[in-house]
């Protein structure tokens, strides 16, 4: 049985002491083939690498500006107790809300292909603004007020004016977050043209390759 099957192996493979044609050709395609996947994989591993990198570059700088802004707050609102915990969550809950808003609206949306480069350039510095500048100001102002509160380091508001008596205790030191707000609108809009150039650099180089 064994010597049958090596039998039909043999004249598959040779017609009159001849190489069968369609072995040859795929003997002399395989290189080429294997040449092609490993250039689609360096493409996708430099594009995957970008989004990676740009996406967490992105929510570290989110992260900073949370300690900014609990360090501003804390200081309006005179509070010196739970420190470790609001710095914890000033520096984790932006970055990982920037790394997770930045992967929704902007890197699936890259692979669905429904979003231009304007497009993207303008959904990363929103996120940039909005969860890197915009969200960590509101969550220090609501963790730190709370704490002023409970311990009792600024003087209570009056009764009906609670939002504008919170806001005039801080008026000139929130202004040092126009720093990172200025900041993260710039980073954001270049990690998103970058992103986008490269997603589209790698989409070409396989079109034209198939």
């Amino acid at each position: 049985m064994l010597n049958k099957v090596l039998k039909d192996i043999k004249m598959a493979t040779y017609t009159h002491g001849q190489p069968n044609s369609f072995l040859e050709d795929a003997k002399f395609r395989r290189p080429a083939v294997i040449e092609i996947i490993e250039k689609k994989i360096e493409y996708l591993r430099k594009e995957k690498t970008l989004n990676i990198y740009g996406s967490v570059f992105l929510g570290s700088t989110a992260g900073f500006s949370g300690i900014l802004a609990n360090f501003i707050f804390r200081y309006c609102f005179k509070v010196k107790h739970d420190a470790l915990k609001t710095y914890t969550s000033l520096t984790a809950l932006p970055f990982l809300s920037t790394v997770v808003t930045y992967k929704l609206f902007v890197t699936d949306a890259l692979y669905s292909g429904n979003i231009s480069r304007e497009n993207c350039v303008v959904r990363s510095s929103l996120i940039g603004l909005v969860c890197g500048v915009l969200y960590p100001s509101a969550l220090a102002f609501s963790k730190n007020g709370r704490l002023a509160v409970k311990y009792h380091t600024v003087p209570l508001p009056p009764k009906g004016r609670v939002l504008l008596h919170w806001l005039l205790l801080c008026q000139t030191e929130v202004k040092a977050m126009a720093i990172p707000l200025v900041f993260q609108m710039i980073i954001g809009s270049f990690t998103g043209l970058q992103h986008y150039a490269v997603f589209e650099s790698t989409l070409e180089k396989t079109v034209l390759e198939e």
